[in-house]
């Protein structure tokens, strides 16, 4: 794995990427957004990248969204958003993209079989 420098100290709130937001604090349209969102603060919290990283990283997809024809009407916010946190999940660890897609489709096929209303569990043999 890739040595991780100390994240340092936060940069200002207006530099962190935006999210949606009411009077309460985040929105989130589904359930895999605010889990995406954790993901993020908790791999920073563990030095994997640091914030300027992430913002640099999450502007980029973005970006290039927004060149492919992306309206950015806020409803893609959260794909940018994971496909951001892959990249650089894919850059800094010994982790494959062929790996992620093997653990994308387990995932995929867990949620397929999981009785609605209950919790999705992979199964030991689909772990690698």
């Amino acid at each position: 794995m890739t040595a991780v420098a100390s994240p340092g100290p936060l940069p200002p709130f207006e530099a962190l990427p935006r999210i949606p937001v009411d009077r309460d604090g985040p929105v989130f349209r589904e359930p895999w957004e605010a889990q995406a969102f954790a993901m993020t603060v908790k791999l920073h919290e563990s030095g994997l990248f640091s914030w300027p990283e992430w913002a640099s990283a999450l502007s980029s997809e973005i970006e290039a969204a927004q060149a492919a024809g992306d309206p950015d009407l806020g409803d893609t916010y959260y794909r940018h958003w994971l496909k951001a946190l892959e990249g650089l999940v894919l850059a800094k660890t010994e982790l494959t993209a062929d790996r992620l897609a093997r653990r994308v489709q387990a995932w995929a096929r867990a949620a397929e079989r999981a009785p609605h209303g209950e919790p999705i569990l992979l199964p030991e043999d689909e772990r690698d």
